[in-house]
């Protein structure tokens, strides 16, 4: 499987990357976890911090187009990310970065 980055688009307040990419593929069309994987180690990130958002293959053809959101920690995407998207993509919350990100919630409502 053959990863080739199309586009990448930066977004800063989300503290992510949006990328294009092109899968070239010699049998079935990849599961998204195995995108996701291919994807992530070409960008030198952990998988954890991928988000597959689309993979749209056209019918008889060995390429598929995909869109993902590639963010600076797990604890982004499992913070701005839809449920259904983190469940597709086998992204776990973890209870304590929830509970670290709550804490800090709490402090901020306090000092305002």
């Amino acid at each position: 499987m053959d990863v080739d980055i199309i586009s990448e688009e930066e977004n800063p307040m989300l503290h992510r990357t949006d990328v294009t990419f092109e899968l070239v593929h010699e049998e079935a069309t990849p599961s998204r976890l195995q995108v996701r994987d291919s994807l992530a180690a070409k960008l030198n990130k952990d998988a954890g911090e991928v988000v597959i958002r689309k993979l749209d293959t056209k019918f008889g053809m060995r390429k598929t187009v995909g869109y993902a959101k590639v963010y600076e920690t797990s604890a982004h995407a499992v913070e701005v990310e839809q449920e259904h998207m983190l469940e597709r993509n086998k992204i776990e919350a973890d209870e304590e970065a929830e509970d670290e990100t709550e804490a800090e919630a709490e402090a901020e409502a306090e000092e305002a």
